[in-house]
């Protein structure tokens, strides 16, 4: 049957969507900043996370060996203090640590410093809008009736949440069984059986990949958090399991238990609930 989405789940699926793009932009520019770090400035790349605020702040304002080592390590912490980055004082003396390496300037050092400097804004500016967008999906996810039972699941904030419903087009009207949930977000083996042979169990090659990233990475996050998550996990790692087959089998099974939540309208419980005898 055809089920036209409501106005939330094509809000979300399109904010979702918008969030993707940034995020493989934001990925696209901050490789091609490694790089341009790496040509300039090799040690100075290898001892920054510019996934972080704190190195991009840094790089906003100062890009090459000479000019760190002029600012100094006090100089250095001053200013980043002042733009509120957490740890300055280690990051300024990892800096300096990284421009004592390296005395000898490349040739194009200025060229690649203004590249560096407008790829770093760049970033920084993608890092906004993501935030602005994350905040738009959280208040979006928030007043979806499923909302309260979905981020129950351990490993399962608003952002994945909101990637969950937009995929499955708001209510599992369409997944009678957990099964055919499982199947579509591509965490259960496809059978590929013939006339001679049965059982025969493959990596599923069509499914909702963005799905499966919501269940498998719900499902890495919840290792860390669930007592539950945890011990089935180890389970799967005693048996011989790797640890992504381990991960993938948790994600399996917590495909049953969202789909029994969702179907049942409550939320979950690490203890469950105890069932009156009849």
């Amino acid at each position: 049957p055809v089920r036209l989405d409501d106005e939330a789940v094509i809000e979300l699926r399109l904010l979702t969507d918008h969030r993707t793009d940034l995020v493989a932009e934001r990925t696209r520019v901050v490789n091609r900043l490694r790089a341009l770090l790496n040509s300039m400035f090799p040690a100075l790349e290898r001892a920054l996370d510019l996934d972080n605020v704190g190195p991009l702040r840094l790089l906003s304002a100062y890009q090459s060996p000479a000019a760190i080592r002029r600012a100094g390590v006090k100089r250095l912490t001053t200013w980043l203090r002042n733009r509120k980055v957490r740890s300055a004082q280690a990051l300024a003396e990892k800096a300096v640590k990284a421009a004592e390496r390296q005395h000898t300037a490349v040739a194009g050092e200025k060229a690649i410093a203004k590249m560096v400097h407008t790829l770093t804004e760049e970033v920084m500016t993608l890092n906004e809008k993501i935030a602005e967008t994350d905040k738009l999906i959280e208040g979006r996810f928030h007043e979806h009736e499923l909302a309260e039972v979905v981020t129950s699941m351990p490993g399962i904030g608003p952002t994945l949440g909101a990637e969950f419903l937009a995929a499955i087009g708001g209510s599992l009207d369409t997944f009678p069984t957990a099964d055919r949930l499982a199947a579509f977000a591509g965490v259960t083996p496809a059978p590929r059986d013939s006339g001679k042979v049965s059982g025969n169990l493959h990596r599923p090659t069509r499914y909702h990949r963005r799905l499966q990233r919501v269940f498998y990475t719900s499902a890495l996050i919840s290792i860390q958090c669930d007592p539950n998550s945890r011990t089935f996990y180890d389970r799967k790692r005693a048996e011989g399991k790797r640890h992504v087959h381990a991960v993938l089998a948790l994600a399996r099974r917590r495909v049953n238990v969202l789909w029994a939540l969702i179907r049942d309208g409550r939320c979950y419980e690490v203890t469950p609930p105890v069932t009156a005898a009849a």
